[in-house]
């Protein structure tokens, strides 16, 4: 059902490449001003999604609203509307940063002051530095700051920080908590889960072309309830010696890891049992499931070679 509060809304899509239906009835709802994170394996869907979302591609079937307009017929004050951050861009190299905004401002009729855009995405020190020098964290950072120009209500961003190290992915991880404080809208495709971890409001999970899981971080990683336990056994101790635990623990390697859905009854039954006999559980951890562990068990284990 859609809101006032709601920048996508998607029913029953449909997109077929010849016989094989590659958005196969998807249902979707991106509410304003949240980071939604679009999770899929190669061949889910995501790619073709995010076209006819942003009005390069047509379905068909299913109805679609963004930002209250079908992106099959909205015109360019809808597109005004909207940031896109493709995977690859060319930048125009001999310009200056700031020359580079300054042109992409000249589209927009009410566009954001050049210098508060540079300062958004972290580029002041590179403002007069020419684009086609920029590292290629420096030049997402651009593309991004090309992106929010215009004041976009919405941006798409698609594999953000593919190839970067890890403190380039970080830096820019700060550019998108920055687009979450101006109330913007973001759908973010990302093959890291880290990423949608720390970044997304909710994340939605395709599979075969259909969203198969949509919650916040916290709520995905719940669906996969049991947590694991994991301890090395202590010298001259059996499993069979082991209290008796809500679920039976496997040993391997003289590791035991015993996966339960009662954490706290069963760590409070192993702690006792080893304090009560002088033991000490070396490398003891409890673990939860993390996202990429839910991502799995609902993307399933095939590739596909479109997206």
């Amino acid at each position: 059902m859609r809101t006032v509060a709601d920048a996508i809304v998607v029913e029953g899509l449909v997109k077929r490449y010849g016989d094989r239906a590659v958005v196969d009835g998807l249902d979707l709802v991106v509410r304003e001003g949240e980071v939604l994170a679009f999770l899929g394996r190669n061949g889910a869907g995501k790619t073709t999604t995010a076209e006819i979302l942003e009005g390069y591609r047509t379905r068909d079937a299913g109805t679609v609203s963004v930002l209250g307009e079908d992106p099959a017929h909205a015109g360019s004050a809808w597109r005004s509307r909207l940031g896109i951050v493709l995977q690859e861009s060319q930048p125009l190299g001999a310009l200056t940063v700031r020359e580079t905004l300054r042109l992409y401002a000249a589209y927009f009729p009410r566009p954001r002051p050049v210098d508060e855009v540079i300062g958004l995405v972290g580029l002041a020190a590179q403002a007069g530095q020419r684009a086609g020098r920029l590292s290629g964290g420096q030049r997402r950072r651009l593309d991004v700051g090309i992106a929010l120009i215009g004041r976009p209500d919405l941006v798409f961003l698609d594999e953000p920080t593919t190839g970067f190290d890890p403190d380039a992915r970080r830096q820019f991880w700060d550019v998108i908590h920055g687009l979450r404080e101006l109330g913007t809208t973001v759908f973010l495709t990302t093959h890291y889960m880290d990423e949608a971890q720390v970044l997304a409001d909710r994340v939605a999970v395709l599979r075969d072309g259909r969203v198969a899981a949509l919650g916040t971080p916290a709520e995905l990683q719940a669906l996969r309830g049991d947590v694991e336990i994991r301890f090395e056994l202590p010298a001259g101790v059996g499993a069979a010696d082991l209290p008796a635990l809500s679920a039976a623990p496997d040993l391997a390697g003289g590791v035991v890891r015993v996966e339960t859905s009662a954490p706290t009854r069963d760590l409070a039954l192993l702690c006792g049992w080893a304090e009560g006999r002088g033991l000490e559980l070396a490398n003891l951890t409890v673990e939860r499931p993390t996202l990429e562990d839910v991502f799995l068990a609902i993307a399933g284990d095939h590739a596909e070679a479109a997206s």
